[in-house]
């Protein structure tokens, strides 16, 4: 296996470069089969560069054709190309103009990396390191210069030519070609370049910012598909409008351009003033589209558009920093969602995916922090703890120092640093002025991988009426990080008295506890309460209010009397989960089922589906048990996921069995006639509905019968898929039906055969890696396209842990042989479905053994790229 360990970076090495670049004249002549790409780099030394350093610029699979200084071509000697960079051995001690013209293949780009070529459109994707293969650049983000992009294409194959900033120039040229000139005023690192070509149809519309200037607006897509963007124009103008409002940021240049594009590595890119998105985050429409589809799409449309300063005004000044854009704007997306929707939902949807993505990779040998120290390859740390850690960062900032002090450290760092690449030290500067406050401890969040344990233990004196909470905190050695600081930790809490009401109290000594608050600063903490009238039920880390693991003494009584009066809507609903996983984690060691135990929580969900005052969705997902991902990082080690399958499916029949007459009957309520529409009022109503028939699949034997004939009757994709799914995951008898209809009835529209490959690649039972092998194998599958591929095997590496952890081995070995195959065209997609086994050396021992087995089997491959050879050592803890 090829690790390249002298590729490593560290941030202990970083440099500004000798030379910078003040401006950059491109011009694309695209072409079929080869296009060339004239540049034109203004460069200059940095102070203190000795004159005549070597200049080395960056480039990845370009053909050099001309090389000048300021009109003068360069003499072999003076300069060296190699398959990684053009160096020039002794640059002028000046601003210079250094020309370049190369010829590159989009055609041939299976990375979509580059510049490349999907569904005959040209399109670019330059996040982190992609500028490089388009020409020969200083190709990092503390890189700023200004562009200007002129395109030539032939009028017929490309009648729309896009590129970042402003249009300035078009017209028509000899010889059935065209061309167009953009140029964007800002200065930009070469990540943020974008370029597309091709014959598009739009839909387009007009924005007015706060201040009165007019944005014209447009969405671009494969014709035919215009009326399915009539969503996401609606997100982005919402988008504009709330960023102005919560933040005071108002957009810059006169266009706003968004593509959709079929073959893209990433959801999308936030290219300035022209945003690249994989087709699934744009088109929507009922018959096609979920409600899940028009809130993914609604949320990164506003992620992608909030990076305009979070992200591109404002940028990063080197990529361990990736956080300081990314968890910044997770943390801005979320907050829009929560303001158009339901808050109390958006919290609990936002932990829910920080649980089942990032807490295992905190846990796992991909474990690393939210701003690493060092890494291989980059695109490797586009990771759930880059965005989703990193935005749990941010919000427990914006907690500790409450709306108000939060708002004046983004108005400064906006004011500070607009027009910067800079770093995770000075974002926290500018809260630290803002407020006066130090945040030196704080800053150990950004800097230490590992979820901590937070340990809380309660006692009662009823004579004196004192009430004592003792809390600790406990973060586990990662790899590299044996030893761990103690964090900065808000705890949210409340106390809740006898009859469900909040309690008070007189007087509180040790810790530092705030109104509603714990700061949990040291490793340990006591508090004393006083004049508190009666034992309360602690409601505590409301809302989630920072990202650890929560271990207390309270009994499974107390989480039902918290899951009943607990005026905290994330904790209500985490008290049923933690009653549930109990449960479950108990029959896996193979205790004796407690009975009262499971009435108990029956009832309480029998309450929860009965109360009136708990809007729908928050029902739907207070309606469940933990997922078995959750019960396996619960249990820790040892893991046997098919015990685990079997202990959920059993308490799934034992609590929501007796509740079959009364889900039915809700769910016939819950039915509509109104037309389809992405409300939150329906959306909430859907979701409860479809839980409820997702769980009648398993509690009660018409639970099938039920759900096939929802799908039959459905009259939109979120009902007809929520009953298909219901129907696939278990493997009903009419589950193989079903899926054939579906593949018929949308034959055509990939995004919906997306739907399709994901719930074969769920199935339950055991013939399910034999028909995700067929599939596979049949020639019309498109083997390059990302969006098949992770459908298809990262939804079974990430989404079946029954059959992906086989104790026979077959599914770990399925996967590493899908990687070493399309590692040789796509690493990223490789690299990416890889990750699926960051959860074995948790497993039991022979599960374990064949997991490793299968990893050691592809490091014996010898030609394996950069990303998926760093995924796989750190995962063989080398």
């Amino acid at each position: 296996m090829r690790t390249d360990t002298e590729h490593t970076i560290y941030l202990k090495d970083y440099a500004p470069t000798p030379y910078r670049i003040v401006s950059v004249d491109l011009d694309f002549k695209i072409a079929p089969d080869t296009t060339r790409v004239r540049a034109q780099l203004t460069i200059e030394p940095r102070e203190g560069t000795e004159p005549g350093a070597p200049l080395a610029l960056d480039g990845e699979e370009l053909k050099l054709e001309e090389i000048a200084i300021d009109g003068a071509p360069l003499v072999l000697s003076a300069y060296a190309a190699d398959a990684t960079g053009l160096t020039v051995i002794a640059p002028p001690a000046r601003r210079f103009v250094l020309e370049t013209l190369v010829s590159i293949t989009p055609e041939t780009n299976t990375k979509l990396m580059g510049l490349y070529r999907s569904s005959d459109v040209w399109c670019t994707q330059c996040e982190p390191e992609g500028f490089r293969r388009i020409t020969y650049y200083l190709d990092r983000p503390d890189v700023l210069a200004t562009f200007k992009v002129r395109m030539t294409a032939d009028e017929t194959l490309a009648p729309v030519l896009l590129a970042n900033g402003n249009l300035v120039a078009r017209g028509s040229l000899d010889n059935g070609q065209h061309f167009a000139v953009w140029e964007d005023p800002f200065p930009k690192p070469a990540y943020l370049f974008a370029l597309v070509a091709g014959d598009l149809g739009s839909i387009t519309d007009t924005y007015t910012t706060g201040s009165g200037r007019k944005v014209d607006l447009a969405i671009y897509c494969a014709h035919g598909k215009e009326e399915q963007c009539a969503w996401a124009m609606d997100s982005l103008k919402r988008s504009m409008a709330w960023d102005e409002k919560r933040f005071g940021r108002e957009y810059d240049l006169d266009v706003f351009n968004i593509v959709a594009v079929s073959d893209f590595n990433f959801g999308a890119m936030e290219n300035k003033g022209l945003n690249i998105f994989n087709d699934r985050l744009v088109f929507a429409k009922p018959e096609t589209a979920t409600d899940a589809d028009y809130e993914n799409i609604e949320r990164v449309i506003a992620h992608e558009y909030f990076h305009n300063w979070t992200g591109n005004r404002i940028t990063c000044r080197d990529w361990f920093q990736l956080c300081l854009k990314e968890g910044l704007t997770v943390y801005r997306d979320q907050e829009f969602t929560s303001d158009e929707r339901s808050r109390s939902v958006k919290r609990i949807s936002d932990v829910l995916t920080l649980r089942s993505a990032q807490f295992p990779e905190d846990a796992g040998p991909l474990a690393h922090p939210p701003r690493p120290d060092q890494y291989r390859e980059i695109n490797n740390f586009y990771t759930p703890t880059v965005y989703e850690k990193g935005a749990e960062v941010v919000r427990m900032l914006a907690t500790l120092l409450g709306e108000a002090g939060f708002r004046k450290g983004m108005d400064l760092y906006f004011e500070r640093h607009d027009g910067e690449a800079t770093t995770i030290e000075a974002f926290l500067k500018v809260f630290e002025d803002a407020n006066e406050v130090d945040l030196g401890q704080f800053k150990t969040w950004y800097l230490e991988a590992g979820t901590p344990k937070v340990t809380v233990s309660d006692t009662y004196d009823a004579e004196s009426q004192t009430y004592r909470l003792s809390i600790n905190q406990e973060t586990a050695p990662t790899p590299g990080q044996p030893e761990k600081a103690d964090r900065v930790i808000p705890v949210a809490f409340g106390l809740i008295g006898p009859n469900g009401s909040p309690m008070g109290w007189k007087g509180v000594s040790g810790g530092e506890v705030r109104e509603d608050m714990i700061v949990l600063r040291d490793k340990s903490a006591e508090m004393t309460f006083t004049g508190v009238a009666s034992k309360p039920v602690p409601s505590l880390l409301r809302g989630f209010s920072a990202p650890v693991n929560l271990a207390t003494n309270l009994t499974q009584n107390d989480r039902l009397f918290l899951a009943q009066h607990d005026s905290d809507p994330f904790n209500r609903w985490q008290a049923l989960q933690d009653v549930g996983l109990a449960l479950i984690v108990d029959a896996v060691a193979g205790n004796e089922a407690d009975e009262a135990a499971i009435l108990a929580l029956s009832a309480a969900m029998s309450d929860t589906l009965a109360n009136n005052s708990l809007d729908d969705a928050f029902k739907a997902l207070a309606l469940n048990l933990p997922d078995e991902q959750l019960v396996g990082r619960t249990i820790g080690k040892d893991v046997d996921p098919a015990a685990i399958h079997t202990a959920r499916k059993a308490l799934l029949k034992a609590v929501f069995g007796p509740l079959v007459d009364r889900m039915y009957t809700a769910y016939a309520t819950l039915a509509s006639e109104a037309p389809y529409a992405p409300t939150t009022e329906q959306t909430g109503r859907r979701a409860l509905r479809n839980r409820l028939m997702a769980l009648m699949v398993t509690a009660s034997p018409n639970g099938p019968a039920l759900a096939a004939d929802q799908y039959r009757h459905a009259t939109n994709m979120t009902d007809r898929f929520a009953a298909l799914v219901a129907a696939g995951v278990a493997w009903t008898a009419d589950a193989a039906a079903l899926l054939a209809d579906f593949r018929l009835r949308f034959a055509g529209d990939p995004l919906v055969f997306d739907k399709w490959l994901a719930v074969n690649a769920r199935a339950e039972d055991e013939g399910v890696l034999s028909r995700i092998e067929i599939i596979l194998d049949d020639p019309a599958f498109p083997k390059n396209n990302p969006n098949r591929l992770r459908s298809l095997v990262g939804s079974f590496a990430m989404g079946n842990p029954v059959q992906f952890t086989r104790a026979d081995g077959a599914g770990f070995r399925f996967v590493t042989q899908f990687v070493a195959d399309v590692d040789t065209r796509n690493p990223q997609v490789a690299a990416r479905v890889l990750t699926g086994f960051r959860i074995w050396p948790m497993l039991e021992a022979t599960r374990r053994e064949a997991a490793r087995e299968a990893l050691v089997t592809l490091k014996e491959n010898e030609n394996l790229s950069r990303n998926t050879s760093d995924i796989l050592a750190r995962m063989l803890g080398e």
